[in-house]
């Protein structure tokens, strides 16, 4: 993504076309009202970024698989070994 541009609501109404080319070709912008930012238009790409890692597990499920190949190819194998090392101290 290119620089930012930024116009005010009325600019912004009037430049629409060109704004809508500019995120098109990659250039977000940023609309403010009164002074404040308002809203952005941004190119296709990077609303589909952000809807994919927004749909992203969190907590717990983001950790899921990380662990693979840990306990080793039997895992229950390895939990009894544990249990039959701490049954022996």
């Amino acid at each position: 993504m290119s620089a930012n541009s930024s116009y005010g609501l009325e600019q912004a109404r009037i430049q629409l076309p060109s704004i809508a080319a500019n995120a098109h070709a990659g250039v977000s912008s940023i609309i403010t009202r009164h002074g404040k930012p308002y809203v952005a238009i941004v190119p296709v790409q990077d609303l589909q970024k952000l809807r994919s890692t927004a749909h992203a597990p969190s907590g717990l499920l983001a950790l899921r698989g990380t662990g693979q190949g840990l306990w080793g190819a039997d895992v229950g194998k390895t939990i009894s070994r544990l249990r039959d090392e701490w049954d022996r101290t």
